[in-house]
This record gives structure tokens, C-alpha cells and sequence, in this order.
């Protein structure tokens, strides 16, 4: 298959956060110009703020009006806010909110129009965000409400493992109602197809945590295992796939379990970020399986304390955009194989003799 350079579309995020800055440190190295055309959605006056701010001057963004003005091997911006938008590096305000929605926005119809191929999100500040427009406790909602997929799964993705959650943003009050065995079987088989589909990856072996201590002590701490968890998996199991636990959480990461499994079902949002965080803080990455694009993040958020000052590592940026691109062609691949029996053979060979990174 010839590859062609794959559009990105990037997101500012919050303007007074460090989102320009990871964006800037990550556009400085000319090699990702190779493999794809970056167009920045924000704001060319914001951009240039922050580039004075850490005094950076080795990236020089191109002022487009449109993502198909877009030119291979520069940083294109487009300007998505009113040019009178006022930075306030390091604070939480009402307009940089209303500006990271703008540029979402813009991306998210660039995208579906096909005008770029894949999305990449700066960190938003979920708090002044919130709007009419938007009403969601993160990116992956309202991505998910924006493409049409109420199949999703927030997946964490490191070289070390990659780790989805049941309950992502819920309250930990809210957890033991929230997660049903339809709801988890549902993230099974997200989590199940898109070790498949965007990283090649023929029979996932997928691990799957208890919620309580001792994933219940058969049924003493709880009965959730017995009564939730169990009863998906056999299901699941019954499906071809090979999704196994519940595994007591503090075990399976202190021995080091995890490093025998593919993909990782944590039950709630610490309980999976908080090992992942321990061990790919600075170079973790955020995936949103299960949407028909492919849209990645780094593993941070805004990070105000340290905004305009430097200091806010591009690693994780770098990365998201990296497997974006990766995520992007796996994806082609496998549609192509998928639709040709003899490729579809050709694949299940080569990957029963042990190639599982295809």
C-alpha cells in the first residue's frame, strides 16, 4: 500500500494552558513533516504569543483560511477565534473556553468533511469549557455524541501497556451503579475490535480488573464480580474472545501481571490511570476507541501552573501525534485486508507464526 501524508488536525485547547507550548516544542522537529501535514486550529495571534512567552522561535506557522490551503512540510494554522481573544496565561477563564470550543468545533467539521484525516486534542480545562454548546465531562463524549458512537472507550496507551476504563469521568459514588454487565461486555468488544483493527493485533489477550478489594473475596467484599463481571466475560468468551479476570487490581499491577496481556479493562478512572500515570506519565497517550476517526491526546492536561513558562514536556504531544499517523494506516490495512480474502489469509498466517505488532 503507497501511504500518502496524512492531514492532522490539531486543536488548541486552552489557550492559558500549555497546549501551544507542546504544540510548538512538537512542530520544532522538522522529521514530523515527513509523515504528515499539521494544521493547527487556533489562533496565529495566541500562537505567536506563546512562542515569545517561552522564547521559541524555530517554528514558523503558515496562516491558512482554509485546511485545504494546507501546505506539506510547513505548521499550518487557521484561525478559529476573534482576534481580540485575550490570553491570561495560567488562569481559567470564561473566553478560553469558549475559544477551545471554537477550534474543537471547526476540526470536528473539517473532519467529517474530510478535509483533514485524523484529530489531535490539546488539553481543554473541563470546568470552563461547559456551555450550551457544550455540556460534556470531557472530549470523549462529546466526540462520541459529534461522530455518532455510543460504543467507546477511552484508551490509555503507552510502550509499558494500554489500559481502557468501564467508568471514565463518573463520580466514585456513582461507579458501582454506573457499570452493568451490558455496559462492560459493550467495552469488551470495543476494546477486542480495535486491538484488531487500529493496532494490528490478531486475538487480543484482553485482562480484565475486579471492582472491589481482592476483586470481592468471592463475594465477602462485594458482590459485583459474581453477580457483573464474571457473567460478561463468560459471554464474551463465548464470542471468541479471550477476555479473562477479574484480577484483583493491587496484585496484577504490583507483581506485574499486566506485562502477560495486550490490553488492560480497568472498572474506573483511577483505578486504570493511576499505575498507567506511575509508569508513562511523561510520554503516555490518549486514544478514543470505538469512533469511526481517529482522534488521540496526550496523556496530560492543562497544566496551568507551569503555562508560558518553558518547562511543559512535548513527549506525550509527540507521541499522540505519532500514533495517530499509526493508528491511521493499521486502520487502512486492516480495512483493505478485510475486504480481500486472499490479503485476510495472508495476514492470519504471518501472525500465527507470531507477529503480532502487523
Amino acid at each position: 500500500m503507497n501511504f500518502q501524508k496524512i492531514k492532522i488536525g490539531i486543536t488548541q485547547g486552552d489557550i492559558n494552558g500549555v497546549g501551544y507550548e507542546v504544540i510548538i516544542k512538537s512542530l520544532s522537529d522538522d522529521r514530523i513533516f515527513e509523515s504528515c501535514t499539521p494544521i493547527v486550529y487556533g489562533s496565529p495571534k495566541v500562537a505567536a504569543y506563546h512562542k515569545k512567552a517561552i522564547d521559541h522561535t524555530k517554528v514558523s506557522f503558515n496562516q491558512i483560511v482554509d485546511a485545504s490551503e494546507s501546505e506539506e512540510g510547513k505548521a499550518n494554522i487557521l484561525n478559529c477565534i476573534s482576534e481580540n481573544t485575550r490570553v491570561e496565561l495560567g488562569k481559567s477563564t470564561t473566553i478560553a473556553g469558549e475559544s477551545s470550543y471554537m477550534a474543537l468545533e471547526k476540526a470536528c467539521a473539517d473532519l467529517k468533511e474530510g478535509k483533514i484525516d485524523v484529530l489531535i486534542t490539546a488539553p481543554i480545562c473541563k470546568d470552563n469549557i461547559q456551555s450550551e454548546d457544550f455540556n460534556f465531562p470531557g472530549h470523549t463524549e462529546f466526540l462520541s455524541e459529534q461522530f455518532e458512537s455510543k460504543d467507546h472507550l477511552m484508551l490509555m496507551v503507552s510502550e509499558q501497556m494500554k489500559i481502557g476504563v468501564v467508568a471514565g469521568h463518573v463520580p466514585i459514588s456513582q461507579v458501582s451503579e454506573f457499570i452493568t454487565e451490558e455496559l462492560l461486555l459493550s467495552k469488551i468488544r470495543v476494546m477486542h475490535q480495535t486491538m484488531m483493527q487500529d493496532f494490528g493485533i490478531d486475538g487480543p489477550r484482553i485482562a480484565v480488573m475486579g471492582l472491589n478489594p481482592h476483586a470481592g473475596d468471592n463475594g465477602l467484599l462485594g458482590k459485583e464480580e459474581e453477580e457483573i463481571i464474571t457473567p460478561a466475560l463468560k459471554k464474551a468468551q463465548e464470542e471468541g474472545i479471550m477476555a479473562m479476570g477479574p484480577y484483583p487490581a493491587d496484585g496484577f499491577f504490583g507483581n506485574g501481571t499486566y506485562r502477560n496481556f495486550d490490553v488492560i479493562l480497568a472498572m474506573y478512572h483511577d483505578q486504570g490511570l493511576v499505575p498507567f500515570k506511575a509508569l508513562a506519565f511523561d510520554d503516555g497517550v490518549n486514544f478514543t476507541a470505538g469512533l469511526p476517526i481517529i482522534r488521540t491526546s496526550p496523556g496530560h492536561g492543562t497544566a496551568f501552573d507551569i503555562a508560558g513558562k518553558g518547562k511543559a514536556s512535548e513527549n506525550s504531544f509527540r507521541k499522540a501525534m505519532y500514533l495517530a499517523i499509526d493508528l491511521y494506516r493499521n486502520r487502512e490495512i486492516y480495512n483493505e485486508v478485510s475486504n480481500d480474502p486472499l490479503q485476510k489469509y495472508d495476514l492470519e498466517d504471518r501472525q500465527s507464526m507470531g507477529d503480532r505488532s502487523i
